[in-house]
């Protein structure tokens, strides 16, 4: 018997309705644990509840198999399955209808040559697989100062909050990776990591809801009140004794967003196991993405300024939100000391990058991911890069392609591509490890030259230290002397306080 034809439905979500603002649950993921719980506030704040997904496992990769196309790159399929999960446990535990109406997915739309623009059609495979058709799933754009679609009401508040929530979730995980590795009573960093992100959540949570666009915007311009809160996190960092003579390699994360941002099994939780392997590891902060995309608009802008109307109040307009942008980042940054990395500058990234990678071949990150590489290399920033790639993944595999023409260029580079299916833990780790090798060794040369340049010795050091114990302190900003490792600028440092050079 032939059966019917049922003709294709583009999904479209019941719209979230004000009065129920006070019952639904906001679901949302794909950051580090720190920014989501970040956002949480501002969210809260905005007067949503909210709540993050679970932690991502290693078997959601099996349970995103189950309802989407297994050829998806892996941080599409570790979301699906993290999103199935979710919603099974809780029609468990709750019901299918109490579910439905009282929990949103809130996810971020994109378009480009990346799948990231499709993966909407995964989720809604999950909603039919889990039998939840009528779930609410809505995509935000938050580059869009307000919006009103019938989902969520997107206002300047709510989108200038969610950007302190990424740059401070940004400054306490630079602050986190820059400590851990030297910490001499360990555990000191995740419990004062754990204590910052709980003031920042109370700031966020608690911060004046400014009614008006151009209101609220010049108060988050204006405003002290985060900066305040850093001050006070600054305070309990000053409390965590480091041995910064412990050498160690430093490590650069790029790659494409999810995996270069994700912290657990979905990429083989790649930047604890370096750090168990004993290096540094330099995170990347997600502020860069943000001022990577106003530097595409004014460098697109420019390339065409004899068609765009009003062509230099536009481009100065643009200048002057990217000024600002980056005036705001290093206030929160000097809250902390100046210890969180500053951004990178986009220009010279994209000077890097222009002989071996366009910049209009958007998608994954671009040419960042060489901008970056030859960024870190050339001032001595870190002393190995790692790259994390999805299996399948077309942007970055066009960028790591035209790497290996960088690596022709310049084979002193220590680049360590490693592609992530989910499922190929081993064979991934392997390969970063040969490369690791070498990086602890350039480390360990590079301490030993320092020290017979000041004629210092270890222990002259650490008797210098008893004598003036700030020194041992994690709030401390080391100056970058031109070496790449931490123990190597230190012992500089030492030696001009000491008067040695």
């Amino acid at each position: 018997m032939i059966g019917t034809t049922e003709h294709y439905r583009a999904y479209r979500p019941r719209p979230l309705k004000p009065e129920e603002k006070e019952k639904v649950t906001l679901i949302f993921g794909g950051l580090t644990w720190k920014h989501e719980r970040l956002m949480q506030a501002v969210l809260e704040n905005a007067g949503y509840r909210a709540k993050p997904l679970p932690q991502i496992k290693r078997e959601d990769l099996d349970v995103g198999k189950e309802f989407i196309d297994p050829g998806a790159c892996c941080p599409a399929i570790f979301t699906a399955g993290n999103l199935a999960r979710f919603l099974k446990d809780r029609v468990e535990k709750e019901g299918r209808e109490v579910v439905k109406d009282n929990y949103v997915f809130v996810t971020a739309g994109a378009c480009g040559p990346c799948r990231f623009g499709q993966y909407h059609e995964s989720y809604e495979r999950v909603l039919e697989g889990t039998d939840l058709r009528d779930f609410r799933l809505f995509l935000v754009d938050i580059l869009k100062m307000e919006q009103e679609e019938g989902g969520l009401e997107i206002t300047t508040s709510l989108t200038l909050g969610l950007l302190y929530a990424v740059f401070m979730g940004d400054l306490l995980t630079d602050m986190e990776y820059a400590t851990r590795p030297y910490e001499v009573k360990e555990g000191n960093t995740e419990r004062v990591l754990k204590e910052s992100v709980e003031l920042a959540y109370e700031s966020l949570r608690k911060k004046p809801v400014v009614e008006g666009k151009w209101k609220s915007l010049a108060w988050h311009i204006l405003t002290s009140h985060f900066v305040k809160t850093l001050r006070d996190i600054a305070e309990l960092w000053k409390e965590i004794e480091v041995d910064r003579l412990r050498v160690k390699p430093k490590v650069k994360i790029t790659g494409e967003f999810w995996l270069q941002t994700h912290e657990g099994e979905g990429n083989y939780r790649i930047k604890q196991w370096l750090e168990e392997e004993g290096a540094e590891v330099i995170p990347p902060p997600i502020a860069v993405w943000m001022d990577y995309l106003m530097h595409m608009e004014l460098w697109k802008m420019e390339e065409s300024k004899d068609f765009v109307k009003r062509y230099y109040l536009k481009k100065y307009l643009l200048k002057f939100l990217i000024w600002l942008y980056h005036l705001t980042y290093n206030r929160l940054r000097r809250s902390l000391g100046n210890i969180p990395n500053p951004l990178p500058p986009q220009e010279e990234l994209k000077r890097l990058a222009d002989p071996f990678f366009h910049f209009r071949l958007a998608g994954g990150e671009g040419h960042m991911l060489i901008g970056k590489a030859l960024y870190v290399y050339f001032n001595k920033h870190a002393h190995m890069v790692c790259e994390l790639s999805p299996y399948g993944c077309l942007p970055n595999t066009m960028s790591a392609g035209a790497m290996q023409a960088v690596l022709g260029k310049y084979p002193d580079l220590l680049y360590a591509p490693i592609e992530i299916k989910g499922d190929a833990e081993v064979h991934a780790l392997s390969r970063c490890q040969m490369i690791l090798t070498e990086a602890k060794k350039r480390a360990t040369l590079e301490f030993e030259e320092v020290l017979e340049k000041t004629g210092l010795t270890p222990e002259d050091i650490k008797n210098y230290e008893e004598e003036n114990t700030n020194l041992k302190s994690a709030f401390l900003k080391i100056p970058h002397y031109g070496y790449a490792g931490t123990s190597a600028n230190y012992v500089m440092y030492i030696a001009k306080k000491m008067r040695r050079v």
